[in-house]
């Protein structure tokens, strides 16, 4: 079993100093240690039978910090590392070669949600940022090269960007977070129409039924975002739908247990269909 999106980070230092306010005080509100490493996760991930994850970054250090992420990925052969990079720096297509250099990166995160000066502390689903980023033609070429995964937080209000994105650079993988952030409130048939070219045997693209717990106004097992996942399955495809926690960002409400049996709750979802889901997916869009 693979969870595609979990966090971990280390004790602030002299040079990798915790600056992100917003995400300081989130971490107060967790269940786990306000110190969450490398070890803290491989204890939680024995305890429920989760074999292998991906560090996503966390960017509680300056947000383009990836050196624990990128530590854990070479350390340990059970995790794998998403990192976050800056595209509109001038040395950025040179850092996502470094990056990806080393055993264990797949690619690279953007928040598309955040507005660009505040990368990591607030969502905005009105920052439009990302088209410009399609016009950064080294780095893209840079994550064409390396055979980058591009996993993109994005608002379901801005999933013209992200098409636009893939439709401009459609040999890429991608992996698209969290529900693209729609709740229960939201009818599936609507908010996720954008996304119906985006299944398309010509495009890579996967989409990751992640964070539910904060996308749901229920608790356990999450029921008023069945309808999401089911739509999206029927759209995509279990190859190309994701699992992931997004633990312990959803410890504040839930156990990491939760966050991964609420799947065994899913009407019409056979265990065949979670195997896809909690693994194979995964491995096939990353090449692992």
């Amino acid at each position: 079993m693979l969870d595609t999106h979990t966090h971990a980070w280390t004790r602030p230092s002299r040079d990798h100093p915790w600056v992100n306010g917003p995400l300081v005080e989130t971490v107060d509100d967790f269940s786990v240690d306000t110190v969450y490493d490398a070890d803290a996760l491989h204890a939680d991930m024995e305890a429920i039978g989760v074999d292998e994850a991906v560090v996503v970054g966390y960017p509680i250090c300056e947000w383009t910090d990836n050196r624990y992420t990128l530590e854990c990925a070479e350390q340990y052969d059970d995790l794998y590392g998403i990192v976050m990079l800056d595209q509109f720096a001038d040395d950025a297509a040179a850092q996502l070669r470094s990056c990806m250099a080393t055993d264990g990166i797949l690619g690279f995160r953007l928040g598309a949600i955040c507005p660009y000066d505040r990368m990591w502390e607030t969502f905005d689903p009105d920052v439009d940022w990302l088209r410009d980023a399609i016009d950064e033609p080294e780095f893209w070429d840079a994550a064409r090269d390396t055979d980058a995964l591009v996993q993109i937080l994005a608002h379901y209000d801005q999933l013209d960007q992200v098409v636009d994105l893939i439709e401009t650079y459609p040999d890429l993988s991608y992996a698209l977070d969290h529900f693209c952030h729609a709740g229960p409130d939201t009818d599936p048939d609507e908010v996720f129409a954008p996304l119906e070219p985006l299944a398309a045997d010509e495009y890579d693209v996967a989409v990751k039924i992640s964070e539910i717990v904060h996308r749901s106004e229920e608790g356990f097992p999450y029921a008023d975002m069945h309808d999401h996942v089911r739509w999206l399955l029927e759209t995509f495809g279990r190859e190309r739908v994701v699992w992931g926690s997004d633990f312990p960002n959803v410890s504040d409400e839930a156990s990491y247990e939760e966050s991964l049996q609420w799947l065994e709750h899913v009407d019409g979802l056979s265990q065949k269909d979670r195997e896809w889901l909690t693994e194979r997916s995964f491995k096939d869009l990353a090449g692992i």
